[in-house]
């Protein structure tokens, strides 16, 4: 059965400072070299791709349709 939704953009939370990736990035970005991955100066695309963030007005139940190409969100 179909129940009424309601739809959110998905955002990144805070990073942590002590998981691994971060730590690893950090040491490999010290010292007098540059930086580990290339700085992209050229963007060809115009949007970025969000997620959303459904969630069920019954039981509360959240998915995500991840990959959707947006400008601009508007809630009615």
């Amino acid at each position: 059965m179909h129940t009424a939704h309601m739809i959110s953009l998905y955002k990144k939370g805070k990073e942590r400072t002590l998981a691994e990736g971060t730590r690893r990035y950090a040491k490999k970005k010290r010292g007098y070299g540059s930086s580990r991955k290339p700085i992209q100066k050229r963007f060809v695309k115009v949007t970025k791709k969000q997620a959303l963030k459904v969630t069920c007005k019954k039981c509360g139940h959240q998915y995500q349709r991840i990959g959707i190409r947006l400008k601009r969100l508007e809630v009615t």
